[in-house]
C-alpha cells in the first residue's frame, strides 16, 4: 500500500507527464506550484485550466474516482476551478471536460459512495464511475503504452 507521500510524488510525476503533452502544442503552459486545489496546470495561450487526476486502480476496478467532499467540507469536483480534468489510467490520458463530468454524474443518475482511501486517514464522499462511461463524456482520449 503506498504512502501518502508516494501517492502526492505519483500525483506530480502525472502531472508533469500531462504538462508535456500540453507543451507540445501551448509551450507557454505551466504547473501551478504549491498546493491549488482549485488546478494543477495553467495554460496561458488559450486560458484554460486543467485538474491531472491519476487513477492506476482503474485497471482493477474498471472504475474512476471522482471526489465530492472530504473532511465534511466540499472538496475536488465541487471546488475545482479548471475547465477540464485530466485522467491519467495505465493505458490513456483522458481530457473531460468539468461540465461533462457533472454532466455523466446527473445523466447516468450516479450516487456518491463514502470510503477511507489508501493513504487517508479520514473518509471521502465520491463516485465510483466506469471508466468507458466517463470516457464517453471525453473529448480528446490519447492511448499510450
Amino acid at each position: 500500500m503506498n504512502t501518502f507521500d508516494e501517492d502526492l510524488e505519483d500525483g506530480h510525476n502525472a502531472e508533469r507527464e500531462v504538462l508535456n503533452l500540453l507543451k507540445t502544442k501551448y509551450p507557454c503552459a505551466i504547473i501551478i506550484p504549491g498546493l491549488c486545489k482549485e488546478m494543477d496546470i495553467y495554460v496561458p495561450e488559450i486560458h484554460k485550466r486543467y485538474e491531472v487526476k491519476k487513477d492506476f486502480k482503474s485497471k482493477y476496478t474498471g472504475n474512476l474516482v471522482v471526489e465530492i467532499a472530504m473532511y465534511d467540507k466540499p472538496s475536488a469536483l465541487m471546488t475545482s476551478k479548471a475547465d477540464a480534468w485530466v485522467f491519467v489510467t495505465p493505458t490513456k490520458y483522458a481530457f473531460v471536460e468539468r461540465e461533462r463530468i457533472k454532466d455523466c454524474i446527473i445523466e447516468n443518475n450516479l450516487q456518491y459512495k463514502t470510503f477511507v482511501g489508501n493513504g487517508d486517514t479520514e473518509s471521502k464522499d465520491a463516485y465510483l464511475i466506469k471508466e468507458e462511461l466517463l470516457l464517453g463524456y471525453a473529448y480528446k482520449i490519447i492511448n499510450y503504452g
